[in-house]
């Protein structure tokens, strides 16, 4: 009797996790969703000459410093960039957003509010790409339906609906139907409201793909930590913008190299060692899955290369 009892409990126990497991899967992207899933975002680069028109007010004392704001686009699955766009600091981010012309249909984008532009919206819904953005504190809309909240939802859903947003498109009224979701966020002990044009995704899913977002914001910090974007060569703005492409070449070569070597480096560590390397002719893949190995390797082949020389005390792995 008692050993059915543990095997019942057992059952339970392997059924109920099963369901959690499935519960939370559900409620997770899937690596499609991931594969699909683009971000937009911007960073703004600060100029000691007013080159382009910097963003905010003029000082009242002393001369306003220029900007130049870098527009990019990357795929979740990749973290490197796919689209780039420069423009002065000062203009608007949603001049921006009919630069994504050319994802494939089926594809998902997540964008900062910024970014506003209810026109492209609805080229987005007429395209089947769906977009996962936030909703203006100042936005107008009219609430079509609410929709059901299943009882599996995260507790932070606290309302999903339908609702028709209005814009003046040359002169004429337009309307686009989106869904809007509230979602109480327990960390950061406030409400975020979602905008998106799927009804099929689940709520939390929403909410979510917008949270992937802050993967571009850790790849402007990797950029700006690693490569000298605070001083450049030239003062012109083509100077600049081969300057800042310079270093994102860079940034998207040393990535490709860190993804093809076993050894566990931390990407600005690695950055460091490659800066001092770069005049050393020496394999970068062996050099970084074993540093002292790769160098003695060297020391000894010039070792014995000058063995029979007039100078057989050369030592080192100079090329």
């Amino acid at each position: 009797m008692k050993g059915e009892s543990v095997l019942s409990l057992k059952r339970y126990i392997k059924t109920y996790i099963i369901d959690i497991n499935v519960l939370l899967a559900d409620s997770r992207l899937s690596s499609k969703d991931l594969m699909r899933l683009y971000i937009l975002d911007s960073t703004t680069i600060s100029l000691f000459k007013a080159i382009l028109k910097g963003a905010g007010r003029n000082p009242k004392e002393g001369q306003k410093k220029g900007g130049i704001k870098a527009h990019t686009i990357i795929k979740a699955s990749e973290h490197v960039p796919c689209l780039i766009r420069f423009s002065a600091a000062a203009r608007h981010d949603h001049n921006y957003l009919k630069e994504v012309h050319k994802l494939p249909k089926g594809s998902i984008i997540a964008f900062d509010k910024g970014y506003v532009d209810y026109a492209q919206y609805e080229e987005f819904s007429e395209r089947g790409i769906v977009y996962v953005t936030r909703l203006k504190d100042n936005a107008t809309y009219s609430s079509i339906k609410e929709l059901y909240i299943p009882d599996s939802a995260d507790n932070g859903v606290i309302k999903d609906e339908k609702v028709e947003l209005t814009f003046d498109q040359n002169g004429t009224e337009c309307k686009h139907i989106a869904r809007k979701i509230a979602f109480w966020d327990n960390e950061n002990e406030r409400v975020f409201e979602f905008l998106c044009n799927d009804f099929d995704l689940l709520a939390e899913q929403i909410a979510l793909i917008y949270q992937k977002r802050w993967q571009i914001e850790l790849l402007f910090r990797q950029l700006k930590q690693n490569f000298p974007l605070k001083y450049f060569i030239g003062d012109n703005e083509n100077a600049i913008e081969i300057q800042i492409w310079a270093a994102m070449l860079a940034n998207l070569l040393l990535s490709i190299v860190k993804s093809k070597i076993k050894r566990k480096w931390a990407f600005s560590n690695m950055v460091s060692v490659v800066r001092q390397m770069l005049m050393s002719y020496i394999s970068i893949y062996k050099f970084l899955e074993d540093p002292e190995g790769a160098w003695n390797k060297i020391i000894k082949a010039k070792e014995k290369k000058y063995e029979n020389s007039l100078f057989p005390q050369t030592r080192g792995a100079y090329i």
